[in-house]
């Protein structure tokens, strides 16, 4: 509310107002030629403020009961006290125009025309007027505390008063003496806000305000002490990760660094010498990198440390590596002795199957490598043969003569004395299947025309036996396709092969007899008398001899005859092989 909406108070206005002056309220603004604020109109009373009245006089012309003499008597007091209200304010008690009532009167206490009463000081509890109940000291009498410097700002309203601030809590002598023995150093003791747990939220920031940081309380208003609980607690799990993290990141770099160091400028350990006198048998497999084998070795007590020989082999050119095999190595060896001894040949305990070669060779040569009695390893395989992972279609012929020829697939193997003539037929074996899988002897079968992959291994077999160079295998290998179709006319489904009747044998020659000697022989594997392929492989056909009987070369030969390893010669007919035949004698003879 403004001072324009107020009624008839106890204070005048501030003598720097513009309306300081203007005659009160009984019309005196009118003679000094001011209009009023309200309009230039006095402000009037309503009729129903009569009933005011009634109270007040109630028969006695004042205040019933006694209470005008305890209003005199106030009145008294504030005159002695403030001074004469009329002399302050002109007018202030007279009649307002245009109405019947009259002025109060301050002799007898009461209004002369039975008007409302107006007690002094009755705008002090009015909680719109901010100055109801001060001194009224602007008459020029009472000293004007505003022009002092003990001047102080006027009273804001209650809406915009603020709350005088709650003094402090008496600190708990008990949570006095519990801070003491549950010690926090503080963030003056160096404890940064991190670890501290500070910062996270308000209510901790409010809580350290309140109590300090020895007290906390929390939302349920109950003591929470520093480490027993909340952000502390996290705090601690905060300060442990990180702890751990860098000290693990930091363990890490450090081991690594030490391993960079120690493969770079340290001396590794090693033995020094040839090594002793005890011997032991190290098997490399195929694709084993130094480091694989440095442990193998390391393991076998031959080196000291497998850095010894990783240094010591990287130093190697690409041409002097450790090839897959089986060594035979001493103890204690230094490790430029230890990779020597193993790219020397004569240390290699290895094995190796050479192509085309026959089961019957292969079996004797194991028995010798492994140091055991002549044709154990044939009976072996005679007895075991269904137990060393054959494929399915291996074995499609009771008349084959051994299951397992053309399963001993060419390549070198580990063979130690150690070892077991089983154990090694079995990982032949093993190669021989992944080799097959890869070439997909099973697939192609049908494309060549032919029953089983058995038969595409048989053919591979003759193709490496008949020919004498590999340049030639291709063609070799159409002639056998050739011949084997029943229609032609020039071998009517006959092979006519030496090789098979040398198989059937067990021999190994040029000279196998007459056609007419040859086409008595009964036996399943004999080419000269059976239509067709022999009951299975005559041999171990090697990679070319494989992939030149998947893919023959087209033509339409039925003979060919090689005069030397330059040339050989293929025929249509049997004339001009006849005649191909003198130049082969001729090249033999001269």
């Amino acid at each position: 509310m403004t001072e324009y909406g107020r009624g008839p108070g106890s204070e005048p206005w501030h003598p720097d107002d513009p309306l300081y002056g203007d005659g009160g309220w009984d019309g005196q603004q009118a003679q000094e030629g001011r209009q009023s604020p309200y309009g230039g109109q006095p402000q009037q009373h309503y009729p129903e403020h009569q009933q005011y009245q009634q109270q007040y006089d109630n028969g006695n012309g004042g205040w019933g009961n006694g209470q005008q003499d305890a209003y005199s008597q106030a009145q008294q007091q504030y005159q002695q006290e403030y001074g004469d209200p009329g002399r302050h304010y002109p007018g202030q008690n007279q009649q307002y125009p245009g109405h019947d009532q009259q002025q109060y009167d301050q002799v007898n206490g009461g209004w002369s025309n039975g008007t409302h009463p107006h007690p002094q000081g009755s705008y002090a509890a009015d909680p719109a007027d901010p100055y109801g109940g001060r001194p009224m000291a602007y008459g020029g009498q009472e000293p004007d505390f505003y022009g002092t410097p003990d001047a102080y700002p006027p009273p804001e309203p209650p809406s915009r008063r603020r709350a005088e601030p709650a003094p402090a809590p008496e600190p708990d002598p008990q949570q006095q003496a519990d801070d003491r023995t549950d010690w926090d150093p503080g963030p003056d003791q160096g404890e940064h806000a991190f670890f501290a747990g500070g910062g996270d939220d308000e209510d901790d920031d409010e809580a350290e305000d309140r109590g300090g940081r020895g007290y906390r309380k929390g939302r349920g208003g109950k003591s929470k002490k520093p480490g027993k609980g909340g952000k502390k607690r996290r705090s601690g799990c905060a300060c442990l990760v990180v702890v751990t993290v860098f000290g693990g990141g930091f363990a890490g770099v450090t081991y690594y660094g030490y391993q960079f160091y120690q493969s770079r400028f340290a001396e590794v350990p090693d033995y020094a010498g040839d090594g002793t006198n005890e011997t032991v048998t190290i098997k490399v497999d195929k694709g084993e990198y130094g480091s694989v084998i440095g442990q193998k070795l390391k393991a076998a007590g031959v080196v000291k440390s497998v850095d010894a020989f990783t240094v010591a082999l990287a130093q190697k050119s690409e041409a002097d590596q450790i090839q897959a095999g089986v060594y035979l190595l001493k103890k204690e060896m230094s490790a430029e002795s230890a990779i020597a001894l193993m790219l020397n040949p004569k240390s290699q305990n290895s094995f190796t199957v050479i192509e085309g070669e026959r089961n019957n060779r292969v079996y004797a040569r194991i028995d010798a490598k492994l140091g055991i009695k002549k044709g154990t390893t044939k009976d072996v395989a005679e007895k075991e043969w269904s137990n060393l992972g054959l494929p399915d279609w291996a074995n499609d012929s009771d008349e084959i003569k051994d299951p397992l020829e053309g399963f001993l697939y060419p390549s070198t193997y580990p063979v130690a004395k150690d070892m077991k003539p089983k154990d090694v037929l079995k990982e032949m074996v093993t190669l021989s299947k992944a080799k097959y899988e890869a070439f997909d002897l099973e697939g192609k079968a049908d494309d060549l025309k032919l029953e089983n992959p058995l038969q595409v291994l048989t053919v591979a077999s003759l193709v490496q036996a008949e020919g004498k160079y590999k340049k030639d295998f291709e063609k070799v290998a159409r002639v056998v396709y050739n011949r084997l179709d029943k229609n032609n006319t020039e071998t009517y489904g006959l092979l006519d092969f030496d090789s098979t009747v040398n198989y059937l044998r067990g021999e190994s020659k040029l000279a196998t007899g007459s056609v007419d000697s040859l086409r008595q022989i009964d036996d399943p594997y004999n080419t000269y008398k059976i239509k067709g392929l022999p009951p299975g492989p005559i041999g171990n056909p090697g990679e070319v001899a494989i992939r030149s009987a998947l893919t023959p070369a087209k033509g339409d030969w039925y003979y060919f005859v090689s005069i030397n390893e330059d040339e050989t010669l293929f025929a249509v007919t049997n004339e001009e092989h006849n005649r191909n035949r003198e130049k082969y004698q001729e090249a033999q003879n001269g």
